[in-house]
């Protein structure tokens, strides 16, 4: 239980009025006490409340430290306390046998589309407008997962919408509570941070469909998690309207055009929920685990790369040597996998002539958002039409 609950009224989560902020920030920091001592003590300013130090009230100009407006508005906490309350919290978590997690909105916990642009295939669902593809009467991640953390949403979309979301996920607030942080709460333009999460690096483990993003104008590079990779697990984005698919350029049906949805026990949502991250470093860990994917694998690439390009600096054979491939220039009897775009070349003949799996790069990106090593006969490498 954290440690906002062991004070009983827990006023910051419920978003009470100023006096009981006051109070619990009073009680969190240490109790006011004015009553003469013999000796007068410096007031270190663990946080502010509208500008006011929540342990000697005096008044400060002081814009240090980090803000947590989405626990209450006004607030912000110095380093220390910060650093203070992650410690006292992760203890009371760890008793319980709990981690952190941290979840993406759009495209990782639901997927949503404007009326307007619901087809006509789709129309089925106008009759049943507050029933998400995600929500937790048809899915049952979130109510497994609260037996194992404590939850938070980050989302990069404006904070009446997240409100409006976590709703429909969360009607009887029993998962997230107050902790839903939007756009307006990040400390960086264009990234998201654990800064304004009120828990320990080391033991959380943040869901998201989203590494970085291109900036339409600019046309930089953003990365999302930038300082957080290693707590990443990457989702495959989920596209349940067939708005969300064309945005995206995928010219196929829907899952609500096929009055279908993903996988409970084989999407990758639920592949996340199986290991077991208590009492250690989870960052190490999902690095453990994904090193176990492809880890008896050694691979070949041809013609996926362009001409000239260092292979070794490729995402795609980054990516495999990330979840434990072996990765090769040349072809050798070690060589388990060709992974190609054409099934015409020398080394791809050369896989069928050998006995070898011949597979799309898509075989690897499957594996890397599946975090399993995936049948190979579902990615075949067909020969250019114009050959």
């Amino acid at each position: 239980m954290s440690e906002i609950a062991e004070h009983g009224e827990s006023a910051l989560f419920r978003n009470a009025d100023y006096i009981l902020v006051f109070m619990w920030l009073v009680f969190v920091a240490g109790p006011l006490n004015h009553r003469s001592t013999p000796k007068k003590t410096v007031c270190p300013h663990p946080g502010f409340y509208a500008g006011m130090c929540v342990k000697c009230g005096q008044k400060l100009d002081d814009e240090s430290g980090v803000a947590f407006g989405y626990i209450h508005k006004n607030l912000r906490l110095a380093n220390d306390e910060v650093a203070r309350l992650r410690n006292k919290d992760l203890k009371n978590l760890l008793r319980n046998r709990k981690l952190y997690l941290v979840l993406d909105l759009d495209h990782t916990l639901l997927n949503s589309a404007r009326l307007s642009e619901i087809t006509v295939e789709e129309g089925y669902l106008k009759g049943q407008r507050d029933a998400l593809p995600a929500d937790t009467d048809k899915n049952t991640l979130l109510k497994e997962a609260n037996n194992l953390f404590e939850m938070y949403i980050y989302t990069m979309g404006e904070r009446p919408y997240a409100l409006e979301m976590a709703k429909l996920l969360d009607p009887g607030d029993i998962y997230f509570n107050s902790r839903i942080i939007a756009q307006g709460d990040c400390t960086q333009r264009h990234r998201k941070g654990l800064d304004v999460v009120l828990g320990q690096e080391s033991a959380v483990v943040i869901l998201d469909d989203t590494e970085a993003f291109k900036e339409e104008q600019s046309y930089r590079t953003h990365q999302v998690w930038g300082k957080h990779k290693g707590n990443l697990i990457l989702m495959e984005r989920y596209h349940f309207f067939a708005s969300s698919c064309k945005h995206f350029g995928f010219n196929c049906k829907s899952l609500s055009e096929l009055k279908s949805d993903e996988s409970e026990t084989e999407g990758a949502l639920a592949t996340t929920r199986e290991d077991n991250l208590e009492d250690r470093d989870v960052r190490q860990v999902l690095k453990n685990v994904r090193k176990e994917v492809l880890k008896d694998c050694t691979v070949v690439f041809s013609r996926v790369f362009p001409t000239n390009f260092p292979a070794k600096h490729h995402a795609l054979w980054k990516m495999a040597e990330e979840l434990g491939a072996k990765c090769s220039i040349e072809l050798n009897p070690s060589v388990t996998h060709v992974v190609s775009t054409d099934a015409g070349t020398y080394k791809s003949r050369w896989a069928v002539q050998e006995k070898r799996y011949l597979v799309h790069p898509r075989w690897i990106e499957a594996a890397n958002y599946m975090w399993r090593k995936q049948p190979e006969e579902n990615f075949p490498v067909s020969r250019p039409k114009n050959k």
